[in-house]
């Protein structure tokens, strides 16, 4: 196995304690890889006081060879979560943040939670949505480096979200994602009526889209990755070679193959050889 350890406070010293436990090899300037040793769960401990994240890696697993990688929108790809925001602008950002919170714990129903959260919109104006993406929606530390890196190696982009189509859309032609899933806002005179139109995207949607464009482009399960940070997302990252629990709700980062607590989303390009 492969230990890559990395953070923005990985000093030279830190380094080169690592480096007593085996070859040492640089794989950028805020991470490195431990080559080839016998897994030890006190380096996770060690890496966990020092708020380094630590991962895994099965030998030669190579960026390189992936044909798709999977990215969860909300608290993921982006910083916020939409639809706490557009509480925000209805008055009930504090409920409907409480719902988000609980469905992300995996302590309610999704689709469920989905709805009231929703509900709670009805009345807004569908203006808001566009203040909310211009106002609000940043994306997440390393985002555009990975997704560049993706675009140059041929990985083919899928963007998945439990949020809305108005905002997917937006990034999909701003970041140039190859596929999409997520949910559509009813709209009646400029207004949000509180529903949704068609199916819901929960777990299972997720999983299933993410499963189509595997079969799309004949991509094996090691040749994917999947990031996500709540629970909705455990099903889709489930199918995936690699899964990446990216400042994850805890039942997310016990059931994925690694985690990034304190690295952007770019430290995924550094997991691979």
């Amino acid at each position: 196995m492969n230990l890559v350890v990395q953070g923005d406070g990985l000093t030279p010293q830190q380094a080169s304690e690592l480096g007593r436990f085996g070859t040492l090899e640089r794989v950028s300037d805020h991470a490195v890889r431990l080559k080839g040793i016998a897994f030890d769960g006190s380096l996770g401990s060690w890496c966990e006081e020092r708020q380094l994240d630590h991962a895994w890696m099965a030998e030669e697993r190579r960026f390189a060879d992936l044909k798709l990688l999977a990215l969860d929108m909300d608290s993921t790809l982006i910083t916020i979560e939409c639809i706490d925001e557009l509480g925000d602008m209805a008055g009930c950002k504090a409920e409907i943040a409480a719902i988000t919170a609980q469905a992300m714990r995996g302590e309610i129903d999704y689709p469920e939670s989905l709805r009231k959260r929703v509900g709670l919109l009805g009345g807004l104006e569908e203006s808001v949505l566009e203040r909310v993406y211009e106002e609000r929606l940043r994306l997440s530390p390393g985002a555009e480096k990975l997704l560049y890196a993706c675009k140059s190696a041929g990985v083919q982009l899928l963007l998945v979200s439990g949020g809305f189509t108005f905002f997917t859309d937006r990034l999909r032609d701003r970041l140039a994602f190859d596929f999409t899933a997520s949910n559509v806002l009813e709209v009646e005179k400029n207004r949000l009526t509180g529903r949704l139109v068609g199916p819901i995207v929960d777990a299972d949607a997720k999983a299933q889209a993410f499963l189509n464009s595997m079969k799309l482009l004949n991509a094996t399960r090691d040749q994917t990755v999947a990031i996500g940070d709540g629970a909705n997302d455990l099903k889709m990252m489930a199918e995936a070679g690699v899964s990446v629990a990216y400042r994850a709700k805890p039942v997310v980062r016990a059931q994925a193959t690694c985690a990034l607590n304190w690295s952007g989303l770019d430290g995924v390009l550094n997991l691979f050889d």
